[in-house]
């Protein structure tokens, strides 16, 4: 498999799935980085179900693209569901949590300030 120069672990040149990246494994929380950076990450998470994130909050602003199953996201005191095909950003510095009302795979991009 070629490898891009700045996206690491995806295929270049080619039409992908991102959902059959990373498997969603038994009562765990799994991750694959795509990109490591100062500024920017991209990873790839899955969560089964009844598993979470808990509270943070991030120096950055993060975008969760759901790819499939559903998450019960907290941004601030407020709660989201987010489905498969749907996205939310949760903004800097304010804390948020995730929790996986069913399986699912999503790909989480936080983009942070510039040093």
């Amino acid at each position: 498999m070629q490898q891009g120069q700045f996206i690491k672990k995806l295929p270049v040149a080619e039409v992908i799935d991102l959902k059959t990246i990373i498997s969603v494994e038994e009562q765990q929380v799994s991750s694959l980085t795509l990109v490591q950076r100062p500024d920017l990450a991209m990873t790839l998470l899955s969560l089964d179900q009844g598993t979470s994130i808990g509270g943070h909050s991030s120096p950055g602003d993060a975008m969760v693209q759901i790819l499939s199953g559903q998450s019960e996201i907290t941004i601030g005191d407020e709660k989201y569901t987010v489905r498969a095909g749907e996205t939310i950003v949760m903004p800097a510095n304010v804390p948020h949590a995730l929790y996986a009302t069913e399986a699912f795979q999503m790909l989480l991009v936080v983009v942070k300030p510039n040093s």
